[in-house]
């Protein structure tokens, strides 16, 4: 994989990358399907499912505290890139804000573009984790999930959904899109949780 796009880490770089990892040079943009073009007053976001149902406008997430995050970004596709420079809401933040019931252990991420993913509660409910709008001091772009995507540091980039518009919570696990064809439910990138054990 090294070559023009990629590259082995030296040697203090290689403690932060994960098995079978390189790392890239830029910013790779993998995307399945159209990349979904959403105007920010165009923008919404739902709450369903085993919570108290609401819809927040991007107005109603720019209330909401902000903060710069610096994490690495590991993508199940064997690449990683170390130190990249967010802007965001943190999920515990938002969490605040919303009734959820107390039987509610999974979420469904939905999507603008029809993309989902699953994720439990306990993986979901992390202080480091939270909603980008800006890469390295930019508005996020739409290759990159812009104008706002999940970001869930400690599993790999397709648990830190693009395009989010939702978040469904459910008594029980539910499988996205990926998750459905082929990939691990959890994908935890230190133990290359790539694919579900069915397929190896």
């Amino acid at each position: 994989m090294p070559g023009k796009f990629f590259q082995k880490p030296n040697q203090q770089e290689s403690e932060r990358v994960p098995p079978g990892q390189h790392l890239a040079k830029g910013f790779p943009v993998l995307t399945y399907g159209a990349t979904p073009q959403v105007k920010i007053e165009e923008w919404e976001f739902r709450v369903w499912g085993l919570a108290k149902s609401a819809v927040l406008n991007w107005s109603d997430f720019m209330e909401m505290p902000h903060h710069e995050f610096t994490d690495d970004f590991h993508c199940v596709t064997r690449w990683s890139k170390l130190d990249v420079k967010w802007t965001g809401i943190k999920v515990t933040d938002f969490m605040s804000l919303i009734e959820v019931e107390p039987q509610a252990v999974h979420i469904m991420e939905h999507c603008y573009g029809g993309y989902t993913t699953n994720i439990s509660m306990e993986d979901f409910v992390r202080e480091e984790n939270f909603f980008a709008f800006e890469l390295f001091g930019e508005p996020l772009p739409a290759e990159h999930g812009g104008p706002m995507r999940l970001v869930v540091p400690h599993l790999y980039a397709w648990k830190s959904a693009k395009w989010i518009n939702g978040l469904e919570f459910l008594n029980k696990e539910e499988l996205g899109f990926w998750e459905r064809n082929g990939y691990h439910h959890r994908g935890e990138p230190w133990a290359e949780e790539r694919y579900s054990s069915a397929i190896g």
